[in-house]
């Protein structure tokens, strides 16, 4: 995965590595990087961060005898994009569920998205991991709207073996989040996952109905799943989710199949919200906690 992301990246450290570290030097090397980075989906505003960090960072940098000049860029480079990755507000979900529990109280999850970006069965990944570590979970089928949905969300819960709360097609989706949450209070259960309409971004009707959703139940965590070979989109997307219902974080799905690698950066940087998960397959277990640093590793191999 992010193959051209990872060549492009170790094609500018080699280029830099035996070019003259001032600013006019560097500028056109850094130029056509910045094509570079957002030819691998990378949002223009990124990469011109991350080119103008980078000019600042090497300009005049004297490079002593002894010293790897291709490590000097590396270690710049590692540093500019693992604080783009890295969050004020990082999010630890298995702790924050183990404290609500302890305080008897439900955990509460709404996952937002698009239709196709793998939202219903990053849910069911979520109650997978939850189960695994011991918590008990209650699905919600708040999406009442897109034929087939509740049967998509119940033959998850079937496999899981999971409670879901569901109303008919067309109900309140905010009474059926409540009503779960009351069943999980009831029944002492760890945790809540919401399931909403796929929403269009642009679409402020829907938009207005996911906020309803959110002041009637007041979530602990509201989490949005971006499909990882959107590109660009999946920065619309971001964006305009957050500004219209505000989110805590995603979930990056299909990145195993994504060879460019630029929405990851792309998603934290213009909402400065964590990575919390990236799905890795089609599995249940095909779920995996972000970790900037490993990530960033990664792709400056």
């Amino acid at each position: 995965m992010f193959e051209k992301l990872r060549n492009g990246l170790s094609g500018l450290v080699e280029k830099i590595s035996t070019t003259e570290l001032k600013a006019e030097k560097l500028r056109p090397i850094l130029s056509n990087f910045k094509l570079n980075l957002i030819e691998n989906d990378v949002a223009v505003e990124v990469a011109d961060h991350v080119c103008k960090e980078l000019e600042k960072r090497l300009d005049g940098v004297q490079v002593k005898r002894l010293e790897d000049r291709k490590e000097i860029v590396r270690k710049n480079l590692h540093e500019i994009l693992l604080s783009i990755l890295t969050s004020d507000k990082m999010i630890s979900l298995l702790e924050q569920v183990k404290e609500k529990r302890n305080a008897n109280e439900p955990y509460v999850i709404v996952f937002v998205g698009i239709n196709g970006t793998g939202k219903t069965t990053s849910i069911a990944k979520v109650a997978n991991l939850l189960m695994k570590k011991g918590h008990s979970v209650i699905l919600a089928c708040s999406d009442t709207y897109r034929a087939g949905s509740i049967e998509q969300l119940e033959e998850h819960a079937k496999r899981l073996g999971v409670r879901i709360i569901k109303h008919r097609y067309g109900a309140d989706p905010a009474a059926v989040a409540y009503d779960a949450i009351a069943h999980a209070k009831a029944h002492g259960t760890s945790a809540v996952l919401i399931d909403t309409a796929g929403r269009i971004q642009t679409n402020k009707n829907l938009m207005n109905e996911l906020g309803k959703i959110k002041r009637v139940i007041d979530p602990d965590l509201t989490i949005l799943t971006i499909d990882a070979l959107t590109g660009n989109d999946a920065v619309m997307q971001a964006e305009e989710f957050h500004k219209s219902v505000g989110i805590d974080g995603t979930i990056l799905t299909k990145v195993d199949a994504d060879v460019n690698g630029g929405a990851a950066l792309s998603v934290t940087y213009v909402t400065g919200k964590p990575i919390v998960f990236i799905g890795t397959g089609q599995k249940y277990e095909d779920l995996e906690e972000f970790n900037p640093e490993r990530f960033t590793q990664m792709i400056l191999r």
